[in-house]
């Protein structure tokens, strides 16, 4: 049995239909937040209340971000590129990285690594190399990675070793955090106070940025 053949009318019509439903899902997509209220969120707030871990951004922008990667994770290194384009149109947020390493070993030790650079105040750098690098994460790639960002290697191993202790206790407090605020994998983004889920792309940034801020500034309001 062959289904009936649609007349043009109704043809035009159900075109008109589902063209009104892209653009109502289009619509929703701009208008609807992205990630999830955390206001008020201790945990959150200790989160975003991180003056000496690796940063970058905009240091006196109005607005935080910690952002929790893994640099095996597809999907985040998929994400980075539209990362840092939103942050250099936006200008104003802060960046604070949460090494969260849930792809095994490789991925652990490429954050001690990463973490490591920090004490040659190299980590943006070099996080910036390994996510658009070789996704192998491997320590000849993290060698030449910082090699080619003018980092010393062995200097990098000596503090990854003598550090080792203080290095651990980041994981393990990142570990906590994700743990407390339910996130399960990577990317995900604490932006002020919305929580997101999944890599984003340059226009979603913007957006929550957006919605965050006016966030923010709403419990300001209800606070006054």
């Amino acid at each position: 049995m062959t289904a009936p053949r649609l007349s043009r009318r109704d043809a035009a019509g159900l075109m008109l239909l589902l063209g009104g439903g892209y653009a109502v899902s289009r619509l929703l997509r701009a208008t609807a937040p992205l990630g999830r209220d955390v206001s008020g969120n201790r945990i959150a707030e200790a989160a975003l209340d991180e003056p000496d871990g690796p940063s970058g951004g905009a240091p006196e922008g109005d607005l935080a971000m910690a952002v929790y990667t893994d640099y095996r994770c597809p999907a985040c290194r998929k994400a980075h590129p539209a990362m840092l384009q939103a942050l250099a149109e936006d200008g104003k947020v802060r960046v604070i990285f949460k090494d969260y390493p849930i792809f095994g070993p490789i991925s652990k030790n490429a954050a001690e690594l990463a973490i490591a650079s920090h004490f040659q105040n190299l980590y943006e750098p070099l996080h910036d190399r390994l996510m658009t690098g070789r996704a192998s994460v491997e320590n000849a790639d993290i060698r030449d990675a910082i090699a080619a960002i003018g980092g010393d290697w062995n200097r990098l191993q000596h503090d990854r070793e003598t550090r080792a202790p203080e290095i651990a206790q980041r994981l393990s407090r990142i570990a906590s955090e994700t743990f407390g605020l339910g996130i399960a994998g990577t990317p995900s983004y604490l932006i002020g106070p919305m929580l997101v889920i999944g890599a984003l792309d340059a226009d979603e940034f913007a957006l929550v940025f957006r919605q965050a801020r006016k966030l923010a500034e709403a419990a300001l309001d209800r606070a006054d």
